[in-house]
């Protein structure tokens, strides 16, 4: 018999989340009827603290939130850092003092806040709003290591990466619609390494969870649970590099992954 699944990992982005940001009425049922059956649920993404936890709050999930990519785990219950890797304050702060010298545009999340520099341009709304401050200078405000780094735009990515690629950091390559960046971490932060670690907190197991999402930087997680599930609308090469693949995110990929893999185990568990 299968081995029940007690905890589901889901990405945000183009996962768990609508085109539009939202979550689905059969989405949100399917992690209902999950959580009713004693499974938990728990949101794993590059975000920053805020969505995640906004997120958690509206869906009833009440475990720790995993965001920046894995840097950050925060239990927002309790108020509380749970596991922070930042980026090396040397190597944030050399990064920072080259982009503002070249006037590149980059981003940086410290003490749970993105920051922006003035002069750079908009790259998404985002930017624009309330999870977002603008600095003339990052100086002052780097006063401990940032949690990751954000290259924004083609020629901040290309000029970033000639001069600072050797670094012994993480550089996620991420290309949206109109845009490309690189969010620049520390090596031993992935999304994959977070959720083994709050696992291995709760005593469960990978054989007993199941990891959703539709990125590069979800594949490890994908592959370390016993069911990996792509995303239809994930690139090829995530969606054969796991067992799984479900509807897109406009289609309740991710409710249908639940109602398959979770709930059809839960039956069983309970049979």
């Amino acid at each position: 018999m299968p081995t029940p699944i007690d905890l589901i990992a889901l990405d945000l982005d183009g996962t768990l989340l609508s085109p539009d940001e939202s979550v689905s009425p059969r989405n949100r049922a399917a992690i209902r009827a999950a959580l009713a059956a004693g499974i938990r649920v728990v949101l794993v993404t590059g975000r920053g603290v805020d969505t995640p936890i906004a997120i958690s709050k509206d869906l009833g999930l009440n475990l720790p939130v995993i965001c920046c990519h894995g840097a950050l785990t925060k239990d927002f219950g309790a108020n509380r850092r749970l596991v922070h890797i930042p980026v090396p304050l040397e190597h944030a702060k050399a990064m920072i003092e080259y982009a503002e010298s070249e006037r590149l545009a980059i981003a940086v999340y410290v003490e749970e806040m993105f920051y922006r520099l003035a002069h750079a341009p908009i790259y998404m709304d985002d930017m624009r709003g309330p999870n977002w401050r603008v600095a003339d200078s990052f100086r002052e405000i780097l006063t401990e290591a940032p949690t990751f780094i954000r290259f924004l735009g083609d020629e901040a990515v290309r000029r970033m990466l000639e001069r600072f690629g050797d670094l012994p950091l993480n550089f996620r390559n991420e290309s949206w619609f109109d845009f490309h960046e690189v969010a620049v971490l520390n090596r031993e932060a992935s999304k994959k390494t977070a959720l083994a670690r709050l696992c291995a907190d709760f005593q469960i197991s990978a054989e007993s969870v199941m990891a959703i999402g539709d990125s590069r930087n979800d594949v490890p997680m994908m592959r370390w649970a016993k069911i990996g599930v792509a995303m239809g609308n994930a690139l090829p090469e995530v969606r054969e590099a796991v067992p799984h693949v479900t509807a897109a995110n406009d289609r309740d990929g991710v409710a249908l992954a639940i109602e398959r893999f979770a709930l059809g185990s839960a039956k069983k568990k309970s049979a």
